[in-house]
């Protein structure tokens, strides 16, 4: 027999950039592992630098980051990390971006546009990433812009599993903000077996940008509404639907949210809105120049670990999700 034949065991590592550690930390303690220390700067003329201080040969490498704001920085930390990690022999790098960044540039509305999400699929897939694992992307199609496996998890779970143990769905009516969400609010329905109904929204033909109508499709009258999105950002058009909800006779209003971007001034309009209760999960660090009163906070560090275990494993990760991808 010819050449060096070596039995080897698989070696997971978990790495973390500096947007939001805490997550990483959370995700940790669930799988029994440590966070791989790491030296990471930012010079003074912003470049950034990273170096780990362990070994990472033939690791399969997990590289954990919120892109929270400022989303290019920590962007960029992420894709140098990744670099580093091939440069340094991991085995397969997994990136773990629960909320995946320019994900709502996933096509084009103009000419003269960029199709972001896909350039950033492809800055990964250069810099070294063998998979990309994320959160109720805003799009499904994103899936396809990696040349790789993309794990897509749903916190709808997560999210569904709170909302039926605190209210009675018996009287709730399932409510999309907009036709492009209905798809999302459909799985709720079969979730809690719930009614369906769209809000749709009519724009003024002689204001730019000002919605002058919004339509609710549906019977909510008397009715526990719950608004199901994928994000919050500034809560403008969420705060606006559920004002909608309530003058057409909701009996309350709720929403499920899973990534709180909560940008400008979405706290001042969520703590003045009809709202009852605003759920989100922790996809991102919650900071705010004043506390959201109504804000309910989940962890999403057990699905995540889960379906880290998963992908270690070789198992199923679509299993978490009854076959939904």
């Amino acid at each position: 027999m010819t050449g060096l034949k070596k039995s080897t065991e698989k070696h997971l590592m978990l790495f973390s950039g500096r947007a939001y550690p805490e997550l990483a930390n959370e995700i940790a303690d669930l799988m029994g592992v440590g966070v791989v220390p790491m030296r990471a700067l930012s010079y003074a003329n912003s470049e950034i630098y990273v170096r780990f201080e362990e070994s990472v040969r033939g690791c399969d490498a997990f590289v954990v980051q919120s892109h929270c704001a400022p989303v290019n920085e920590w962007l960029m930390e992420q894709l140098i990390m990744v670099d580093a990690l091939k440069r340094a022999s991991a085995k397969r790098i997994t990136v773990v971006a629960p909320f995946y960044p320019y994900a709502r540039q996933d096509k084009k509305h103009a000419g003269r546009e960029p199709i972001s999400a896909r350039l950033v699929a492809d800055l990964f897939k250069t810099a070294g990433a063998d998979r990309i694992m994320s959160v109720d992307l805003h799009a499904a199609q994103i899936q396809g812009f990696f040349d790789g496996p993309v794990d897509h998890l749903w916190a709808l779970p997560v999210l569904a599993d709170y909302v039926q143990n605190k209210y009675d769905t018996s009287e709730m009516t399932v409510v999309s903000p907009d036709a492009g969400r209905v798809r999302l609010a459909d799985m709720w329905t079969d979730r809690l077996n719930a009614e369906l109904a769209i809000i749709h929204k009519r724009r003024d033909p002689d204001v730019a940008n000002t919605v002058a109508v919004h339509e609710v499709v549906g019977e909510v009258e008397g009715k526990v509404c719950l608004l199901v999105d994928d994000m919050i950002d500034t809560a403008g058009t969420i705060c606006q639907a559920a004002e909608a909800l309530k003058a057409r006779g909701a009996k309350s209003v709720i929403a499920a949210t899973t990534h709180a971007v909560l940008s400008g001034p979405a706290a001042q309009r969520l703590n003045a809105s009809a709202f009852e209760e605003v759920i989100v999960t922790n996809t991102l660090p919650i900071e705010t120049p004043e506390p959201i009163e109504k804000l309910t906070v989940l962890s999403i560090s057990p699905l995540i670990s889960e379906a880290i275990q998963q992908v270690f494993t070789d198992g199923s990760v679509t299993k978490l999700f009854n076959g939904q991808s």
